[in-house]
């Protein structure tokens, strides 16, 4: 049975320090890598060991790929990297903390930008400090200047569809270490989940979320791995 099992990155610096992260590149806290192990260690204690990976190019969202396969002694299996996968790409709210930022626009403002499905925070300025114009992973790939869920979803999905759902229609266990938004975006797609509602979910670090399909890739209900 095709097997796809989710995990968003373990705690990040900028998520202990209350910031806008988007697609600057943050490692992981102690807890982030205590919580990536965790979470290979509960795919080893179900016995759920996938046989490929997928990830993004954000360090956080590798290294807990990394930290997972590796308690679960599956390091070996293939591995592919995509900027597709990245987190939302926050704009001009990038290193902003998050209180700091509510004190100066507004709750309001500040939680549309946040949770609504298609408006978009205000673009990043071109060569401000987390203009990633010139990092090397990101050439000839159009970097966002801001992104909505919506405009997430629209690099998400196309990819989910073309490269990760013919691998999964083979037969494999697929596992993708991914971001708060890029998961939210095919949590949406497969659980058919509207766009009002996808907004107010909530995927926590490093744990384990898994969908199964059956023999015409339609999933099943998605649930934690550490419930089942």
């Amino acid at each position: 049975m095709p097997t796809l099992i989710l995990v968003r990155h373990g705690q990040s610096q900028w998520n202990l320090e209350n910031r806008f992260t988007g697609w600057w590149d943050v490692d992981l806290t102690e807890k982030g890598v205590a919580e990536a192990t965790a979470a290979g260690e509960l795919l080893a204690e179900k016995g759920l060991l996938p046989t490929r990976a997928f990830t993004s190019l954000q360090t956080r969202a590798i290294k807990t790929l990394h930290l997972a396969l590796e308690a679960c002694h599956r390091l070996w299996i293939p591995e592919v990297k995509d900027w597709r996968l990245n987190e939302r790409h926050y704009g001009g709210l990038t290193g902003l903390d998050k209180q700091e930022t509510r004190d100066k626009h507004g709750d309001e403002q500040v939680h549309i930008w946040r949770r609504s499905f298609d408006v978009p925070p205000p673009p990043l300025d071109a060569g401000s400090e987390f203009d990633l114009a010139s990092d090397p992973r990101y050439a000839g790939i159009p970097v966002p200047a801001t992104e909505s869920l919506k405009l997430t979803i629209e690099r998400v999905l196309p990819y989910w569809e073309s490269e990760i759902l013919p691998v999964l229609a083979s037969g494999e266990t697929v596992i993708i270490s991914a971001h708060g938004n890029s998961l939210r975006a095919l949590v949406k797609h497969l659980s058919n989940i509207s766009d009002d509602e996808i907004t107010g979910l909530e995927i926590p670090t490093g744990q384990p979320i898994v969908y199964q399909f059956d023999d015409a890739m339609v999933p099943g209900e998605r649930y934690y791995l550490k419930d089942s």
